[in-house]
């Protein structure tokens, strides 16, 4: 997965343009934003991302001494079987439902019970879309585990030993995806409380990130194991955030920016807390 701050700045030019609506007496706020606090949140999940895009540009490239040393038996049990996959076509058609995903939540826009609460709801989103990526890219920076194509000696060696060979750990396009479409399903169920399309909402959501996997696992990008990750990590955030920002939350689990030092050195980021 290439990391890029086209979604997210889109999104958020989005939520600065949007009017606000007028009402005679505005509707109760579905979820509670702060400006300061959950921009900081958004900028901890940018600062991820830039860092992760750093450290991948700085890994080690693989050889062809690299190649002709590696095999099968390296990998995991619960993997193994998935080592030499590789088909351009999956890799390919992976990438229609990825794009495709990120537009959902533009749907609300044609949702009346969703317009009077666009500003924070697309808000949130650009703090999905900042976490799942910065998380993807900060974890993919920091291990070096190989593709499944890479064990694939029918194909192409540029393939083999691509820049992004060894950024298998864990499935970027599957967690991107799932907090799209978690997301889109959550805010749905919060904004439409009685409606009998919540299942098929929700069965949609979980279908589509399936969908993206299934193809990278197929397309030897990432293993099984890479995939059932990125899929929990993505859905986690697709619900979690907009669910830790409704109003009258019966906890006070909050997501809060966070900095912490190790070795001198500060890093941002966000952090999940409860208030006792």
């Amino acid at each position: 997965m290439r990391i890029s701050a086209l979604p997210f700045l889109f999104v958020f030019s989005l939520w600065l343009s949007l009017p606000l609506p007028l009402h005679a007496q505005p509707p109760e706020k579905i979820y509670h934003t702060s400006l300061l606090r959950d921009g900081l949140i958004t900028a901890g999940g940018v600062t991820m991302a830039v860092t992760g895009s750093l450290l991948l540009t700085n890994k080690d490239r693989l050889t062809e001494a690299d190649l002709a040393s590696i095999n099968p038996d390296q990998v995991n049990k619960f993997d193994r079987w998935a080592a030499g996959n590789y088909s351009k076509k999956a890799q390919d058609a992976s990438d229609i439902p990825f794009y495709t995903s990120f537009a959902l939540p533009l749907l609300f826009l044609a949702d009346q019970n969703a317009r009077p609460h666009a500003p924070d709801i697309y808000f949130l989103y650009a703090q999905t879309v900042s976490l799942a990526g910065g998380l993807y890219a900060l974890t993919a920076g920091l291990t070096n585990r190989k593709r499944p194509n890479v064990y694939a000696t029918h194909a192409p060696v540029e393939e083999r030993l691509h820049k992004y060979a060894t950024n298998s750990f864990f499935a970027g396009h599957t967690a991107a995806t799932a907090s799209a479409t978690f997301f889109t399903a959550k805010v749905f169920h919060d904004l439409h409380p009685n409606s009998p399309w919540r299942p098929v909402v929700w069965t949609a959501a979980a279908a589509v990130p399936a969908t993206v996997g299934y193809l990278r696992l197929k397309a030897g990008k990432h293993f099984l194991s890479d995939n059932l990750i990125g899929y929990a990590v993505g859905a986690s955030i697709g619900i979690l955030v907009p669910e830790l920002h409704k109003n009258n939350h019966e906890t006070s689990w909050r997501l809060v920016p966070s900095s912490e030092a190790a070795a001198g050195d500060y890093l941002q980021g966000v952090a999940l807390t409860k208030r006792f």
